[in-house]
């Protein structure tokens, strides 16, 4: 048997096998084109709830306070969804458990569009939780891609699926931009509908992926505990960079529209400072996976979190809207860097017959982060207002920095 094929016989059933480099690349460019076009979909989903969930709960919710509630619970669905859309795929397949996320999508449009016209609070936020877990399954198609990809195309397949969310950076907000007053006086009801349809085109386009069997886990090495591969240094240090990542990116995302129009700013800029910081978190990722190829995944994650800073500081320094936008921007730039390395460390750092399980591990422990995040913006926001909320970003981004440079060294200082 050659080194690149990972197979077993046993009487009685049907040997199969992992594809060698060359067709696994194959494959793997494929799936990564249909996961690109389904991210681009899926990513209106959540470019709508975010660009409208503030403002939609500012009208809806009994106190103000709570304006950013909805946001909260979209997250929070993310992260109760990490595990489930990991136990799916294992039990039934990537695709199945896309779609399923898929449906939800559906669900999440007709929930929101009923919400807004029956003014309940409560089932807008049932909405946004159903987006959530839609957003558990399509942040986990980057992992999917990467499931045949030699480690040179591993990278590159990460980033191919998230510059797919570049083309949502358009289609949500633009979504919401011309759909937004298309049934008065029911502000953004329309624009859950026509999510809920691209939803239902994302399921379609899901169709059309294809994995190959693997020999059971039994045959080819057995699955090692999630305590023994969450111990591994690198493992700890790349789910630091992705949760502090994801969430300074959620913590500041989440207030900005409503800080815009809160400053006099208005709902068109508010969405296409939106529309330009999702550009920024995507746009990149065409170039990204080369990059990490080139200098390694750790050195492009620094370089996310000092942008990072770079977005707090000029938030800091004022609001007018050349400051939302440029403050947007660069968070974006900064979470593309940090979240596409981070990812990449995390496939770094399991087996083949893992990666559900730690993939899942790892999207759990990011998303439940983010869901503090984004609860505690609203509450940063309404408190002690924009400021504070970008004056958070800077030690966080600091102390993950040192975490970064800490692995570095210790690295360095293993035997050759």
């Amino acid at each position: 048997m050659g080194p690149n094929n990972v197979s077993a016989a046993v009487p009685g059933k049907k040997s199969e096998s992992l594809p060698d480099p060359a067709t696994g690349d194959r494959l793997a460019r494929r799936n990564a084109l249909i996961l690109a076009v389904a991210q681009a979909l899926a990513g209106g989903n959540s470019a709508v709830i975010v660009s409208t969930g503030a403002i939609v709960g500012a009208i809806l919710a009994p106190d103000r306070a709570l304006a950013t509630v909805p946001i909260t619970t979209f997250v929070v669905g993310m992260w109760a969804g990490a595990l489930p859309v990991g136990a799916l795929a294992r039990r039934f397949g990537r695709r199945l458990a896309f779609q399923a996320g898929a449906a939800c999508g559906v669900v999440t449009g007709l929930a929101g569009a009923l919400g807004i016209l029956g003014g309940s609070f409560e089932l807008f936020l049932a909405a946004t939780f159903v987006g959530g877990l839609y957003a558990a399954a399509h942040t986990a198609y980057r992992f999917a891609a990467t499931d045949t990809a030699s480690d040179a195309f591993r990278p590159k397949a990460i980033s191919w699926v998230l510059a797919g969310g570049l083309f949502a950076a358009f289609l949500g907000p633009q979504l919401v931009i011309f759909t937004k007053d298309l049934w008065p006086p029911y502000l953004f009801a329309a624009s859950y509908l026509a999510q809920a349809a691209v939803a239902l085109l994302a399921a379609l386009v899901l169709a059309r992926l294809h994995f190959p069997s693997v020999a059971p886990a039994k045959l080819v090495g057995a699955r090692r505990a999630l305590r023994e591969v969450g111990l591994q240094p690198r493992f700890v240090v790349a789910v630091i960079c992705g949760t502090a990542g994801y969430g300074l990116m959620n913590l500041v995302m989440t207030s900005a529209p409503l800080a815009m129009v809160d400053c006099g700013h208005s709902v068109t800029q508010a969405t296409l400072g939106l529309q330009w910081h999702v550009v920024s978190m995507y746009g990149p990722s065409f170039i990204t996976g080369t990059m990490i190829a080139r200098w390694g995944a750790g050195r492009i994650v620094t370089m996310g979190f000092v942008l990072l800073i770079g977005s707090a500081g000029v938030g800091l320094a004022g609001t007018e809207v050349a400051n939302f936008w440029l403050a947007l921007i660069l968070l974006g730039l900064g979470w593309n860097f940090a979240f596409v390395g981070a990812t990449t460390m995390i496939t770094q750092c399991h087996r083949p017959e893992d990666r559900n399980s730690v993939q899942a591990l790892n999207d759990f422990l990011v998303f439940g982060s983010v869901a503090v995040a984004s609860f505690s913006s609203g509450k940063l926001l309404a408190s002690f207002g924009w400021s504070a909320v970008m004056a958070v970003v800077i030690p966080v981004a600091l102390a993950v920095l040192a975490t970064l440079g800490w692995l570095a060294v210790a690295k360095s200082r293993q035997p050759a």
